[in-house]
């Protein structure tokens, strides 16, 4: 191969390597939201039991009492937070370095995040609008 084709074809296994890491990261979130929305149901129905409840650890049903399985889904739930959180920041990023091999601009406003209650303070008491 002479070296243009070797070039075209880098460039080309670095696009699909790339496309595929953000399809992959797009799927754990839908994964993760999934299994989120899991735990908000069990959560929901464990404010309506008595004491006990069945916990699924594997493929073993465990009689648990019930406050120390609302902690368990409670760190759950934070922890399915952190990680999608992170997926989707991560796949910002991605999204734009894809852009940039395909040599189109990034896409407007991906990388915009709220602003802060100290920002948002800050605006209402200069009078730049109310809240």
């Amino acid at each position: 191969m002479n070296t243009d084709q070797e070039k075209v074809l880098k460039y080309l296994i670095s696009v699909e390597k790339l496309a595929e890491e953000i399809l992959s990261d797009r799927r754990e979130i839908v994964m993760l939201d999934a299994r989120r929305n899991h735990n908000r149901e069990a959560l929901r129905d464990i404010s309506k039991s008595q004491q006990k409840c069945w916990v699924t650890v594997g493929s073993v049903l465990i009689k648990h009492n019930l406050e120390a399985t609302k902690n368990l889904l409670e760190a759950d739930q934070k922890q399915l937070n952190i990680d999608i959180n992170k997926l989707r920041s991560d796949l910002k990023m991605k999204v734009n370095n894809l852009r940039d091999l395909e040599m189109q601009p990034p896409v407007p406003g991906l990388m915009l995040v709220p602003m802060s209650q100290k920002e948002t303070e800050g605006m209402t008491s200069a009078g730049l609008f109310s809240s």
